[in-house]
């Protein structure tokens, strides 16, 4: 009996599990049979295999019957990553290359008719989880090497075709062979994207005293913040300045936004790994699976999970579909986001900053004062217009703001000198630093993270604080979580000032910002450097 397994990963969203590919030559009726509950790609490798094994000079055993099991059975499997395992195991069950050299291995790659490797989507996460499990050498095609060797400790084997596979695993000389495609190509149409972000900078904004020390409180932080105002006030002007806030990723931190970038598929041309924070703008048209994640086949990461670490901007926001805003809750709350389609559930990392942006009525001129309200909108539909924001989604967010328009006085003021984005980002670097010591050995990196009960119990406010704010929690004016939210804040505002433990001043700081009062001219002078 000839038998031999090889060893791939199958992944399910984020997780990926170690698949053993075992393959059986026997006796009996020829037929290549595959088990396991493998989708229609995986079923399709049977062909592929076989013909990438002829035309690459080996002998498949097309006199056998031949069982390819995918073990464990129970779970599914997808992708066309399977290939290179499949091929493997049959050439080592008919004895063309040694089994013991599978062990230890993890095989990826999809072949083609004539034995060449094609890249796949997803070999970063695979190499994690391989790690995960013991396993510390992965086979690769050539363009990944990069990808999956920013796993630390992994040995990772470069290879172009099925013939170079089987001559490092026999100890024989490799043969030459065409490159490997990269996975994606670069972009038909050119535009600005990405660079018009970076170009910006927070020294272009005249006045918003207040709404600037949001974003910057928010930066530091990671809050949820949400940018109301009649439209031409600057809500998107400041809400694409919040990456140049943002310090750069640390390595932990690239490692978990690359490995969401590897199984979109989405990873830039010639970057494996993402250093500087995302900055996700998503059109309020968005379908629901690609701002959340899903879609048929394979469950791949939405916008919400590709803005991990950074921010995602929802312009426009009472304009996205009701089902989309409802369904923000859990991302907004927990920061990861679970997909579920028929028998398989994916779940997602999502912990970004949300920035929101929205009108105060369709028309976006409606004003509290008389002097300045030109709204043609009736009040129904000023309601109806609010309402679209559910109150469980504005109690998740943690800052308001309603930005006014610039004044004449302050577009002209000679004396103004608006900060920097890269003076912001100092105390924004130093804010988080704090929060890192604080933070070390436990599960959470920002304030934003942090669940109340534990931070009411190792990071308490002074007694004098927290009297506040159960006060306004009995007062009716804010609820439990909405008490939490004040409570991350004060912290987040004693980080940016260097103090030791959030008092009477920097509760009230975090309840203006929580429910939209404006801020103390005290708090903005005091925010910037002597």
């Amino acid at each position: 009996m000839a038998v031999a397994t090889a060893r791939t990963i199958s992944l399910q969203g984020a997780t990926g599990h170690l698949i053993d590919v075992q393959v059986d030559l026997s006796q009996g009726v020829v037929k290549t049979a595959m088990v396991g509950r493998p989708d229609a790609s995986i079923s399709e490798a049977r062909d592929r295999c076989r013909a990438a094994v002829t035309n690459s000079g080996f002998e498949w055993p097309a006199t056998r019957r031949v069982t390819i099991l995918l073990s464990p059975a129970d779970l599914p499997k997808r992708g066309p990553h399977f290939d290179l395992a499949i091929a493997v195991a049959t050439l080592a069950a008919s004895g063309t290359i040694p089994v013991a050299a599978l062990a230890g291995v993890v095989f990826v790659g999809e072949l083609t008719l004539d034995g060449r490797l094609r890249s796949v989507p997803g070999v970063l996460p695979m190499a994690m989880a391989a790690s995960a499990r013991g396993v510390r050498c992965v086979m690769v095609p050539e363009t990944q090497v990069d990808e999956a060797a920013m796993v630390p400790g992994m040995t990772v084997i470069a290879v172009r075709s099925l013939a170079q596979v089987v001559a490092v695993l026999r100890d024989d000389e490799v043969p030459d062979a065409p490159a490997v495609d990269p996975l994606a190509s670069g972009p038909l149409l050119s535009w600005r994207g990405e660079e018009r972000i970076s170009e910006v900078d927070l020294a272009d904004v005249l006045g918003m005293a207040d709404a600037r020390y949001a974003l910057e409180v928010a930066a530091a932080g990671g809050h949820h913040l949400m940018l109301s105002g009649p439209k031409g006030a600057g809500k998107t002007t400041l809400a694409e300045r919040i990456p140049g806030l943002l310090p750069d990723l640390t390595v932990e931190q690239s490692l978990e936004l690359s490995a969401i970038y590897s199984l979109a598929g989405c990873l830039p041309a010639g970057q494996t790994m993402v250093t500087r924070p995302p900055f996700r703008a998503p059109h309020h048209s968005a379908s629901r699976a690609s701002l959340l994640g899903g879609g048929s086949g394979r469950v791949r990461p939405g916008e919400v999970s590709r803005a991990h670490t950074g921010a995602l901007f929802l312009d426009e926001f009472p304009l996205f579909n009701a089902d989309i805003i409802d369904a923000l809750r859990e991302p907004l709350e927990s920061g990861e986001i679970t997909i579920a389609r028929g028998e398989e559930t994916a779940t997602f990392p999502a912990r970004a900053m949300f920035v929101i942006a929205c009108n105060p009525c369709p028309c976006g001129d409606y004003h509290p004062t008389n002097r300045d309200n030109r709204c043609t909108c009736t009040e129904v539909r000023r309601r109806e217009y609010r309402k679209k924001i559910s109150g469980p989604v504005a109690d998740r967010v943690d800052i308001t703001r309603h930005v006014e328009p610039v004044r004449a006085y302050e577009v002209n003021d000679p004396l103004a000198r608006p900060e920097t984005s890269a003076e912001v980002r100092v105390r924004v670097t130093a804010a988080r630093e704090r929060q890192a010591v604080r933070y070390d050995c436990t599960g959470w990196r920002l304030n934003a993270d942090v669940p109340g009960p534990v931070l009411r119990e190792r990071w308490p406010l002074t007694d004098e604080a927290d009297r506040l704010l159960t006060e306004r929690v009995y007062a009716g004016e804010l609820t439990r979580r909405g008490a939490t939210r004040v409570h991350r804040l004060a912290w987040t505002v004693t980080d940016l000032r260097g103090g030791d433990r959030p008092g009477l001043d920097e509760v009230d700081v975090g309840l203006r910002l929580r429910t939209g009062q404006p801020l103390m001219l005290d708090t903005l002078v005091g925010s910037r450097p002597a």
